[in-house]
């Protein structure tokens, strides 16, 4: 990732605006951190640097909650911020700044906010799940111009290099998300998808629980896919087609087709390497058989009754507090001046966290920079954080 070492830096008044970047403020640690947090709107995205202390040198870098795409916002951001602070710098790996291809093609790289508004419903829509190098994508959308393509992938070099083939071949079908697949279904409509790839997912065996493929992720499928439609599997692991293989047997009425080793339109480079080293490859597609009840998505994250309490320091409590269905985590505690404190708190699903900030001053709080998905877990967890906080 985009990074600056810098041996010393000044902070500046915010907000302040150097280049294409308005530096909004700046957060101090108080409890259970150490970094410091600058808050940067840039290109019409809001995100934070993070600053964190190394040796005898600091790290400046993006801070993974809020980290945008494509990368060359943050180096705009990283750039303009070393100017305005002076930073001595150690070293960087910001190279020069080419977005000819993603200025192009930003247009197709959107945000989880523009699918929960605008989802696109006129043409029927194929998803890939971590699409890596991006040729099966990009494959498919080329082949298939009448169908509207969405690609997830949280690799950020994979991402740009999509969206740079996006501009290099015209592509106008194809959008790109930087997001959770396993969170991404649960705000597709019904009955729209006609196919689902989920080619090649990290195994995980250590971790299962961070695998794409869950019941509840087969469940949201089955919603979002048409009568007809297809969720495929396809993997190396012989572990994790076992452990996929059981989950579809356990729905009620299920129509699946398995193959192995059947050549594919078009191969990944990672697959190509597998095959070439003897590797078996293993395919599982479950067929949609029913019409699923319409999506509602109806909660704003917004709090009643929370604001900045004097003893909020004193009540800082780092404690994880688990509850049947999610967790609240408050992690970490900044201070923004005297009116403004920023928390950092996970809280939601066990298997799927949501990490954010909380924004709270005297008058107000809000999330930053922006709201949690609509997710049953998330709903549970926002009440539940609003009783903690007010005491």
């Amino acid at each position: 990732m985009p990074h600056i070492v810098a041996r010393d830096f000044k902070l500046f008044p915010t907000p302040a605006k150097a280049g294409e970047c308005e530096f909004l403020w700046v957060a101090e640690p108080v409890k259970n951190a150490s970094d410091y947090l600058v808050a940067v709107k840039c290109e019409g995205r809001e995100f934070l640097l993070e600053i964190k202390p190394k040796d005898d040198a600091f790290v400046i870098k993006s801070d993974k909650i809020t980290r945008v795409s494509p990368t060359y916002i943050v180096k705009e951001a990283l750039r303009n911020f070393c100017e305005l602070a002076h930073c001595d710098i150690v070293h960087d790996n910001l190279s020069i700044i080419k977005k000819t291809h993603i200025e192009k093609s930003k247009e197709f790289f959107k945000e989880i906010d523009f699918f929960i508004n605008n989802f696109p419903k006129a043409k029927e829509v194929w998803i890939e799940v971590g699409f890596g190098s991006g040729r099966h994508l990009l494959y498919q959308a080329q082949n298939n111009p009448d169908i509207v393509f969405i690609g997830i992938e949280i690799h950020k070099p994979s991402i740009e290099q999509v969206l740079k083939q996006i501009a290099i071949k015209n592509l106008k079908n194809l959008y790109i998300i930087d997001y959770d697949a396993r969170l991404f279904l649960e705000f597709v409509p019904s009955n729209i998808v006609g196919k689902i790839f989920v080619h090649f997912p990290v195994p995980w065996d250590k971790k299962p629980h961070r695998r794409v493929i869950s019941q509840s992720f087969i469940n949201e499928a089955k919603r979002v896919l048409k009568p007809g439609g297809v969720l495929e599997l396809r993997t190396d692991s012989r572990l994790y087609f076992d452990y996929a293989m059981e989950l579809f047997l356990e729905e009620p009425r299920v129509k699946l087709e398995v193959t192995k080793n059947i050549e594919p339109p078009i191969s990944s480079k990672y697959e190509d390497r597998w095959v070439r080293l003897g590797k078996d490859i293993y395919d599982i597609r479950m067929e949609a058989l029913e019409v699923s009840p319409p999506l509602k998505i109806d909660f704003d994250f917004s709090w009643q009754k929370l604001r900045l309490r004097d003893d909020i320091v004193q009540k800082f409590d780092t404690k994880p507090k688990v509850f049947d269905n999610f967790f609240v985590h408050f992690e970490k505690l900044y201070r923004i001046d005297d009116e403004r404190y920023l928390l950092e708190v996970s809280f939601g699903s066990f298997d799927r966290p949501e990490h954010k900030y909380i924004l709270l001053s005297k008058d107000s709080a809000q999330y930053f920079p922006k709201k949690p998905v609509a997710s049953q877990a998330n709903i549970q967890a926002h009440k539940k954080i609003e009783e903690l906080l007010n005491g």
